[in-house]
Parts: C-alpha cells; sequence; structure tokens
C-alpha cells in the first residue's frame, strides 16, 4: 500500500511539473510554437515521461485550462459573498480586468488557442465543453446575486455571463494592436451601465440605452 501511494504521489508530481513547464513554454513561444519536446526539456523529463501524463500539447493546454477554470470560479465566489448585487458586479469586473493586465500572456495564449480550435472539429468540441463549464460558473453567480436580492434581470443570467466573457476577449484583442486601449475605469464604467440596465426588469435593456 505504502509504495502504491509513493508511486500514485510521484506521478501527481511529474503532472504537475509538465503542467507547470507546460504553461511556461506555452506562454513563452505561444501555442502554435510550443512542443512536446521543449515542454520535455522545461519540465526536466524525457518525452516518454510527459506522454504517459498527457497524450498531446493539446491535453496539456487542455489541462491547464481546466485547472485555471476551477481556481477562477473559486475566485468569484470568494469576491463575491456576501456583497450586493452591484458591489459585486463591481469587484467582480475589477478583478477580471486585473487579470486582463496582469496574465495579458495568459489572455492572449487562450485567444490563439480558440482560433486553433475552431479548425479543429474534435478539439474544438472539447475547448466548447471546457468554456460552457466556465459560462455556466458565472451564470450560476449572477443568478444566485440577483435571487438572494430579490432581482430579476431583464436578460438572462446566461446572457449576462456570455457578455462579460466576450468582453474580455475582445479587451485582450484590442490592447494586443494597442496597449494603452480601453482604460480600466473606462471599461468598468461601460460594462457596470450595462451590466446595471440588463438587471432592471420590466423593460428591455435596449430600450434604456435609447
Amino acid at each position: 500500500m505504502a509504495v502504491r501511494l509513493r508511486r500514485a504521489e510521484q506521478v501527481e508530481r511529474n503532472r504537475t511539473a509538465v503542467l507547470d513547464a507546460a504553461r511556461r513554454v506555452f506562454l513563452d513561444r505561444g501555442y502554435g510554437g510550443a512542443t512536446v519536446d521543449a515542454i520535455a526539456e522545461e519540465a526536466g523529463f524525457s518525452k516518454g515521461v510527459v506522454y504517459s501524463q498527457f497524450g498531446s500539447k493539446a491535453d496539456m493546454f487542455m489541462a491547464l485550462l481546466e485547472r485555471r477554470i476551477t481556481e477562477r470560479a473559486a475566485e468569484n465566489e470568494r469576491i463575491a459573498a456576501g456583497k450586493s448585487v452591484a458591489q459585486a458586479s463591481r469587484e467582480l469586473l475589477l478583478a477580471a480586468n486585473r487579470d486582463v493586465v496582469s496574465e495579458q500572456g495568459w489572455a492572449q495564449l487562450l485567444v490563439e488557442f480558440r482560433v486553433h480550435a475552431a479548425r479543429d472539429p474534435v478539439l474544438n468540441h472539447r475547448y466548447a465543453d471546457a468554456h460552457r463549464r466556465t459560462v455556466a460558473h458565472l451564470a450560476a453567480l449572477v443568478a444566485g446575486l440577483h435571487d438572494r436580492a430579490g432581482i430579476s434581470p431583464a436578460v438572462s443570467p446566461q446572457s449576462m455571463a456570455e457578455f462579460v466573457l466576450a468582453m474580455g476577449t475582445g479587451i485582450t484583442l484590442e490592447r494586443a494592436a494597442n496597449p494603452a486601449a480601453l482604460p480600466a475605469d473606462h471599461i468598468l464604467a461601460m460594462m457596470l451601465r450595462a451590466l446595471d440596465a440588463a438587471t432592471q426588469s420590466g423593460e428591455h435593456p435596449a430600450d434604456q440605452l435609447v
């Protein structure tokens, strides 16, 4: 039993080491420029060890993405805990913008991967499943905030979550062309106004913006 446990621990340590190395290589070279050889060298393992943990470069990226989805969902729950809809919306948007700034490399890498996956039906299906979980986590959080406040949003929490995520992708692309584009305070003001309109029941949000 002790031998099996030690082996399982070693396998898990190897897996973590490979993933950490893969993240560094992906960020340094981009998804297209990264290779299994480079990841193995960065991790200090043979390619055989890497392939014993992951079947392909795409598998490593998807594992990194799944890890990030889990971490971000937990962080969003922590940020929103005990806050009003308005307070939570502001803090969540601030956190998202901080991530775009502090982890710009990852944000750009994710856009690159999404474009690559869109040309591969099997990989795109895997990515779409992961993205649906991201949307579902955020939508459930938004729905819970409104339920606790007794507010019925004019648009679905699903659409609100998709809007926030789509804005994040757009901001990443705009800043890739112009790093000074969309100052954080401008983004916050515009997105809060849009989300505030979406929480107002009884009116269609498009009517409120006329």
